[in-house]
């Protein structure tokens, strides 16, 4: 069976939750926030180390400004309420994605679980946070380029956002659409792919768990026969 050592989740379809019950799109942004922690669980249970999650995109800025500024101000909320979660499972938090775009108190939120969490091995959860493929290929190059290190594929990823973690092995995207929106493009390169058409809001532990079955019987051939 598959070693699964690196999930990555797309969670689409908060919006979309919301406007079909009638509410804001805020509405479904927060509930789709109260999945993570059983995701998480879920994670450990299965001895999944490394979990990363679609949360805030280089392109999210383009949202009406009463929006993106509701995500930062949830965003805030989750990392104060949600500490505990972390520190009591021993959840290591990181981030993926320029987090310096973001104002002084969420930098400092996530500086400060970064530092209380920084030993824990049973589960690495990083949120993509500002972040996008492209954006990470570019400051990843220039970071090689102003170590005067050769632009070669090991030290691209060695120089990714991404490098502790590894490739991922199985990538999901809630929501029904069926496309990768600028993320881990590099890291997902031999990923199975998984599209379900149930939103964010509505994905359970239940369903994760069938599709990780189904991902650890596949043959899984790399490129070779």
């Amino acid at each position: 069976m598959n070693e699964l050592n690196h999930l990555a989740i797309i969670m689409d379809g908060n919006g979309r939750w919301a406007k079909n019950r009638g509410f804001l799109r805020n509405v479904g942004h927060q509930n789709g926030a109260n999945v993570v922690e059983d995701i998480a669980k879920f994670c450990i249970n299965e001895s999944i180390k490394n979990l990363t999650l679609y949360t805030f995109s280089t392109e999210n800025w383009n949202r009406p400004k009463s929006e993106v500024e509701f995500l930062i101000s949830l965003f805030k909320k989750f990392l104060k309420t949600k500490e505990s979660i972390f520190l009591e499972n021993e959840i290591k938090f990181q981030t993926i994605g320029d987090i310096l775009a973001f104002d002084d108190e969420l930098v400092n939120l996530m500086l400060n679980l970064k530092e209380k969490t920084k030993d824990f091995t049973k589960l690495t959860l990083a949120l993509a946070v500002n972040y996008g493929f492209k954006d990470e290929l570019v400051r990843a190059c220039n970071k090689l380029i102003s170590e005067q290190k050769q632009i070669n594929e090991e030290n691209i990823n060695s120089a990714l956002d991404t490098a502790s973690m590894g490739d991922v092995d199985l990538l999901i995207r809630t929501g029904g659409e069926h496309r990768l929106s600028n993320f881990l493009l590099w890291q997902s390169s031999y990923a199975e792919l998984f599209f379900t058409d149930t939103l964010w809001p509505d994905f359970t532990v239940c369903e994760l768990e069938k599709i990780v079955k189904k991902y650890k019987n596949i043959t899984r051939k790399f490129g070779g026969l």
